[in-house]
């Protein structure tokens, strides 16, 4: 599996259940890379997308504990374990906080964007992959900027286990 994330200097990832930041371009680069492939998510995350609804021209598989919960063009699995069955390998994990930290053991690539920023009252984070070694970098592009931030694209390989 792999996933996909943007992170700001400090691994942050969230605050106040929202993203920190909207980077237009790194939103389509999202975008390119996750279309015709399935996305794991949380309930929480999906609550983020526009309308609270699924991501079109992907596989959506949620997780919630929530069995009257049913969103259009969504697949809702009780359990990690149940969605993870469900997913094949090309799928990319997309967030948030809990569903990294439960998944990042079965992902061998990671697409990460990095803010060259810290955002005050960070409150979700991801695992610093440059502090696991079990973790390299495979390719770094950037940086580029857009508005008042800089940011730089980072694919991670998983270290021969």
């Amino acid at each position: 599996m792999n996933l996909i994330v943007a992170v700001d200097s400090a691994w942050a990832i969230g605050r106040e259940g929202d993203q920190l930041c909207y980077i237009p371009p790194d939103l389509k680069r999202f975008q390119r890379r996750t279309t015709g492939h399935p996305v794991l998510l949380g309930r929480k995350t999906l609550a983020t997308f526009p309308g609270g609804r699924p991501l079109k021209k992907r596989r959506n598989l949620i997780l919630s504990r929530d069995p009257a919960f049913a969103p259009e063009g969504g697949e809702i699995y009780g359990t990690l374990s149940a969605a993870l069955a469900a997913a094949p390998e090309d799928t990319f994990v997309i967030g948030g906080a809990s569903v990294y930290q439960q998944t990042l053991a079965q992902c061998d690539t990671a697409y990460v964007t990095k803010i060259h920023t810290t955002f005050p009252g960070a409150d979700r984070f991801f695992p610093n992959l440059d502090q696991d070694p079990a973790w390299e970098v495979a390719e770094e592009e950037g940086p580029y900027v857009w508005g008042a931030f800089a940011y730089t694209y980072y694919t991670y390989q998983r270290r021969q286990r």
